[in-house]
């Protein structure tokens, strides 16, 4: 799609949410129930497609995609008369005889720019949002998953005209493109690296942005904590998607004590869950493309590999692959992994965990196994993450009812539920005025007494 194709479609979506169609909350609900009936209609061909770009099974892609989506609008269309309400908030006496609320309203056009590790849930979920809040949206999947993307585009051309919802599909030179125009808020999911050029580019038109990025994300474990438990759940969350998750664990940090065990019932379980020979089990995603495939081979050190280690180039699969005696220095901890590749480093003292955690840029998510009260709201008081759980992983972002999002370097804002209708809402202040009353304390010539008025309501 070239540049003026895409100022046409900017054009006719401010044209269209000038004329007032998406602030009717009725207009808005109908928008939603159409979008859940066409993804039900495509809900196969969705699966299909994501089995296509990254090798998920269908039971996964429901789970973690179509699913998630699923909830996003229930929730949406269970409370979207609340949160499209007007707030009345506490009036000042010196503001007396008036009334104060706060009115939530859309921004208008919106950008929402995902990624590619899944594609259909970080797409869709984001323009729920965006849609019970009274925007239109231009959409921009990635172009390394071009099945899901061509089935999004399927599902949106069904539902809504372009000067409502619209797809823009391609790569970097319609990213481009499309940082350069004039949006009222841009939400985009991704790498660090773009995320830095897509708030630069927002700050030339003062845009707000969202970023959800990512980061290396601790997976504490200390000795108190359940084993056998506690390998099973990041097995699950590791290696989910083929570690191809934004809020996977990046590491684990574990007391040197119980390492040995720990990574014991770590291998016990990738047998379990994935079988003796992981490349040949049809439920074992892929990885995205070939240049992903050859970074992380690059990231493995045979002779620090416990358990895994093997590739399929062909296929583009790598093994649920786990390495001890690693250090912060070595090159599998100098990035954020994005594979099925997990490193184990230890620790002596939690006090020297959390120090070491928070020297490094602030994680996505931090997960801590412990059965220590106390250790835990240790951790999860002083350390500074976007979000995480305590004794499982990943699970906190399955929910609509808590925002979702990044700290610092992992990202900025949240969305999911009410966070996500905030996130792309404006709230206006208003002070309804009554006629009938008007004090005279304010206007000038000030008198004395009129002081002693203002400085025993302002204090």
């Amino acid at each position: 799609m070239n540049k003026e194709q895409i100022r046409a479609i900017l054009r006719n979506q401010r044209d269209f949410f000038q004329k007032g169609h998406t602030l009717d909350i009725s207009f808005r609900i109908h928008a939603l129930q159409r979008l859940r009936a066409s993804i039900k209609r495509n809900e196969a061909a969705i699966h299909k497609a994501l089995k296509k770009d990254l090798g998920k099974s269908a039971f996964e892609s429901y789970m973690c995609e179509t699913g998630m989506v699923y909830s996003e609008i229930s929730y949406m269309l269970r409370h979207i008369r609340s949160l499209s309400g007007e707030k009345r908030v506490r009036t000042p006496l010196a503001q007396f005889s008036s009334i104060s609320y706060r009115k939530p309203s859309p921004y208008g056009t919106v950008l929402i720019m995902s990624p590619w590790n899944y594609p259909f849930m970080l797409t869709i979920e984001p323009l729920v949002d965006a849609l019970a809040a009274g925007n239109t949206a231009v959409i921009k999947p990635s172009a390394y998953s071009p099945h899901t993307s061509e089935i999004i585009r399927k599902v949106i051309t069904e539902c809504f005209p372009a000067s409502y919802v619209a797809v823009v599909t391609g790569g970097r030179a319609e990213n481009t493109c499309l940082l350069q125009q004039h949006f009222d808020y841009i939400f985009f999911t991704g790498s660090q690296a773009v995320g830095r050029e897509v708030m630069r580019q927002a700050a030339e038109h003062l845009t707000p942005v969202t970023l959800e990025l990512g980061g290396k994300s601790p997976c504490i474990v200390d000795k108190s904590a359940n084993l056998r438990l506690a390998a099973r759940r990041i097995v699950f969350g590791k290696f989910l998607n083929c570690g191809q998750t934004c809020v996977a664990p990046d590491y684990i940090y574990c007391e040197r004590s119980i390492r040995n065990r720990l990574v014991e019932e770590i291998h016990r379980e990738i047998r379990r869950q994935f079988g003796s020979h992981p490349l040949h089990n049809p439920n074992y995603g892929k990885i995205i493309n070939e240049k992903h495939f050859q970074r992380l081979c690059g990231l493995m050190d045979k002779k620090k590999t416990v358990c895994g280690g093997e590739c399929d180039p062909h296929s583009l699969r790598i093994a649920p692959t786990v390495l001890t005696d690693v250090t912060f220095r070595d090159p599998v901890m100098q990035e954020e992994i994005f594979g099925p590749i997990l490193p184990v480093l230890t620790f002596h003292s939690l006090d020297e965990a959390i120090h070491q955690v928070n020297s490094l840029p602030h994680p996505l998510a931090l997960y801590f196994f412990t059965r220590d009260r106390h250790a835990a709201r240790k951790v999860m008081s002083r350390c500074g993450f976007g979000g995480g759980c305590i004794n499982d992983t990943i699970i906190h972002l399955a929910t609509s009812e808590m925002g979702f999002g990044g700290f610092g370097e992992s990202g900025m804002g949240s969305y999911h539920g009410r966070d996500g209708f905030r996130t792309f809402s404006h709230y206006k202040s208003i002070v309804d005025k009554k006629l009938w009353l008007d004090l005279p304390m304010r206007y000038q010539p000030y008198r004395f007494i009129h002081e002693k008025l203002v400085r025993c309501f302002l204090r």
